[in-house]
């Protein structure tokens, strides 16, 4: 067990998906064209004004009010002055002095645990260019510049590199399901600073810090933490307490360690002030209840309405929950009126399965929910048992055709007791030497009978009035 206890906060960045940029009225959204979106505002040529984009302010207090933080009565921006090339105005507009959310906190799971994550504050402001780096010359690509960036920092609570992997993970669903951002970290949409110190085990002092920034996928955050922790316990371990100084580190994912950057002080000063060309407004609480109301259940309170309501399993409903487009399709499922283990079943089981096969989403799945439904219709009516099920599945899939194409009296399950009786009657008086045999002992039997009566039917025959129908022959 060892002697140090980690602690650990993130910084983390999300784009938000707004037609236009947070302060220009250039286009947001991803293109491969470098500089392709931008406008003078992005570029910052002498005499620009920003215009604040509504829709990014709604969006950040949605979220804000989705992870409990206490919203400020007035809105307003203040600039933080800094020169970097991937900073055209030579400032950044962002929230210093008042966020659009304070306070807040999150409860994750790990396992059967929970963990409360508190959130020291969750801000809007303007993403930076992006910068592409050569062996000869550095390039500045623009499109990047002046897109809505959110940006939550969490307190310093949480303690190993799974937890903190668990709650980005958790804020990640969070957004895509209130349809904020699409959050995805191949496309840069999500990037994350990691804060890491180790303290001896009891003592109540914070260890010296370390920042590792940008760190662009969820799996690196992991390594980074997992490595900065070793590090920092190992020079602690040999004495060397003053080689773990406050610093900027990059994580190199080519060799899996943390790189130094540059020392980092207590506080850089930029000279923040409030930004004078976006006059201050008020929020008012009608629009805030208006957005409140706006709010989709959120993916933790779905786990537990799926388990408690529905009395679906931990793991399947973790499934579920996973991917907003899974629960919404089972949701939908049961809105239609069917019954949620049958379809939890095949939500986790055949279809999730098809789609990482085909390599698709569920957008581009054919069997929508109402075409599931014609198929579990058909099983608990007992016109097909579970086997032909499975085929019309594939073979509706195959040929993108409804179900019902498939389902046809020649495929029908015989659930008929008086046709069943009659061939499992002719069956057992063609098998007397294994009825006695049964009769003596040999209970396995039964399924040799089971087995009989479907060669017979072609697997046509209702399994559960065949076991029934047995039962009582064979007394």
């Amino acid at each position: 067990m060892s002697k140090y206890k980690a602690v650990i906060g993130l910084e983390m960045h999300c784009e938000l998906k707004s037609n236009s940029k947070v302060f220009s009225s250039a286009k947001n959204a991803y293109s491969d064209i470098p500089n392709s979106y931008v406008s003078p505002v992005d570029l910052g040529f002498p005499g620009i004004l920003p215009t604040v984009n509504k829709e990014s302010v709604r969006e950040a207090l949605m979220m804000a009010l989705a992870f409990n933080c206490e919203t400020p009565e007035y809105m307003y921006f203040d600039r933080k002055n800094y020169y970097y090339p991937d900073l055209p105005k030579g400032y950044q507009i962002t929230q210093m002095h008042s966020p659009v959310g304070v306070n807040g906190k999150i409860v994750i799971n790990l396992g059967d645990s929970e963990k409360e994550v508190l959130i020291h504050d969750i801000h809007l402001e303007e993403d930076t260019a992006s910068l592409d780096h050569y062996s000869d010359a550095t390039l500045i690509n623009y499109n990047r510049a002046g897109v809505p960036l959110l940006e939550l920092v969490t307190e310093p609570c949480l303690n190993s590199p799974e937890e903190a992997v668990a709650f980005l993970e958790y804020v990640r669903r969070c957004y895509q399901y209130c349809d904020v951002s699409d959050a995805d970290t191949k496309m840069g949409q999500i990037r994350c600073d990691v804060n890491v110190s180790i303290m001896a085990d009891g003592d109540s002092h914070l260890g010296t810090k370390v920042e590792i920034k940008n760190v662009n996928s969820f799996s690196n955050v992991y390594d980074t933490i997992a490595y900065e922790i070793a590090r920092q316990t190992k020079l602690k371990d040999e004495g060397r307490y003053d080689e773990v100084e406050q610093e900027t580190r990059r994580f190199d994912e080519e060799t899996g360690t943390t790189i130094r950057m540059r020392s980092k002080v207590d506080a850089i000063d930029y000279k923040y002030f409030v930004e004078p060309n976006i006059p201050k407004y008020k929020i008012s609480k009608d629009w805030l209840e208006e957005i409140k109301k706006s709010i989709p259940m959120l993916p933790r309170e779905r786990k537990l309405k799926y388990i408690n309501d529905y009395g679906l399993s931990l793991y399947d409903a973790n499934i579920i929950i996973k991917d907003k487009d899974y629960a919404n399709y089972f949701e939908e499922c049961i809105q239609l009126g069917m019954d949620p283990k049958t379809v939890a079943n095949y939500l986790t089981v055949q279809i999730i399965a098809y789609l990482n096969k085909e390599d698709i989403t569920l957008k581009d799945f054919y069997l929508k929910p109402e075409y599931l439904k014609q198929i579990i219709t058909e099983v608990n009516n007992g016109n097909i048992s579970s086997k032909q099920a499975k085929e019309i599945f594939n073979k509706s899939l195959e040929e993108k055709k409804e179900p019902k194409t498939f389902i046809t009296k020649d495929n029908a399950q015989i659930s008929d007791a008086g046709e069943l009786t009659k061939i499992i009657t002719d069956i057992l008086a063609n098998n007397q030497e294994q009825i006695d045999a049964y009769h003596n002992g040999k209970s396995n039997l039964f399924d040799y009978f089971v087995g009989q009566v479907m060669k017979e039917t072609r697997g046509k025959a209702n399994p559960n009035i065949v076991k029934e129908i047995l039962n009582d022959k064979l007394k």
